[in-house]
């Protein structure tokens, strides 16, 4: 029996429909897959990631499909936080620490006046970097199952450690300025000044007057730093 085109067209466009309809499923399972990843790495590797967020590997990329731009968006602003802790907050600590007897004042407030001068710009940096990441992230849609994820590892990776370093550098720069000054002040005696075992002596009652208002400051300022640190660093364990 001769099978004409009319009817081939109608036995074909029930296997083409359903063709169609097989395709169509396997992507939006494949959306479906990258999701779930996705949100599975978000909750279980860069929450729990700590202070450093790790690269998204090759495979990983793969794996995330088009949502590895979303984790661009918090690898970004905390590799921009990693850097002004590294070269700026933890390099105040360890010059504060290096601190032990009054001779210290002098050998470190050479380090802490160049520290004090950066605080600035990285509090500028990181300024920019949040706003940049609120931004970039204000134009995402996303998925509710998505969202809630994102939106948790971003309060957790984007904004509270934003807002911890809001009040410590203000602190960080309060206590190394005043540092400097100690330094400078002891460096400027020469040799009027004597240091006897961990201690420090002056000729005149006027110069160790003006040391002990130096030094005054220090305890509480040294204890707003090492809390205001001790925020930042809670927000991202």
């Amino acid at each position: 029996m001769m099978v004409t085109g009319k009817s081939l067209s109608r036995w074909f466009a029930p296997f083409m429909a359903l063709f169609v309809v097989v395709i169509l499923s396997g992507c939006f399972d494949k959306e479906g897959d990258q999701r779930k990843a996705f949100i599975s790495f978000l909750q279980n590797t860069a929450m729990r990631s700590g202070e450093r967020l790790p690269t998204l590997t090759a495979d990983q990329k793969k794996q995330f499909g088009p949502f590895a731009s979303d984790y661009a968006i918090l690898y970004g602003f905390s590799r921009q936080l990693n850097q002004a802790l590294d070269n700026g907050v933890k390099p105040v600590v360890d010059s504060v620490n290096a601190i032990r007897v009054p001779q210290d004042y002098m050998t470190q407030r050479e380090p802490l006046r160049q520290i004090s001068g950066g605080l600035g710009i990285l509090s500028q940096q990181i300024e920019s970097a949040k706003m940049q990441a609120d931004s970039t992230r204000s134009s995402l849609k996303q998925p509710d199952d998505l969202k809630k994820a994102f939106d948790a590892a971003y309060e957790k990776i984007v904004t509270g450690p934003a807002n911890a370093m809001q009040p410590l550098i203000p602190a960080a720069q309060t206590l190394t300025q005043q540092l400097v000054q100690v330094g400078d002040f002891v460096a400027q005696q020469g040799t009027r000044v004597s240091f006897v075992a961990d201690g420090i002596q002056f000729p005149t009652s006027q110069q160790a007057s003006q040391y002990n208002s130096l030094i005054g400051p220090l305890s509480a300022q040294h204890q707003a730093f090492n809390q205001a640190y001790g925020a930042l660093m809670d927000s991202v364990k």
